[in-house]
């Protein structure tokens, strides 16, 4: 199924073509967990669709986030 999310965190549109069901979807819509809706899926597949993320995006953030290093 494909699947078009704006990014939370860039706001970038981005699509991906998951193996998911419409019943599958309509089942974390409507308040299933979704590892439990779709236990198949990867962690970014899953972050995608809940943030529009991509594990590339993830990735950027994360490192963004990391303190730098103080000299001493």
């Amino acid at each position: 199924m494909t699947i078009t999310k704006q990014s939370l965190w860039s706001g970038k549109t981005h699509t991906l073509d998951l193996d998911i069901t419409p019943a599958q979807l309509a089942a974390w819509q409507g308040g299933m967990l979704i590892q439990v809706a779709m236990p198949h899926l990867t962690a970014a597949e899953r972050e995608f669709l809940i943030s529009g993320l991509t594990a590339a995006e993830w990735t950027e953030m994360c490192q963004d986030a990391e303190p730098e290093e103080e000299e001493a």
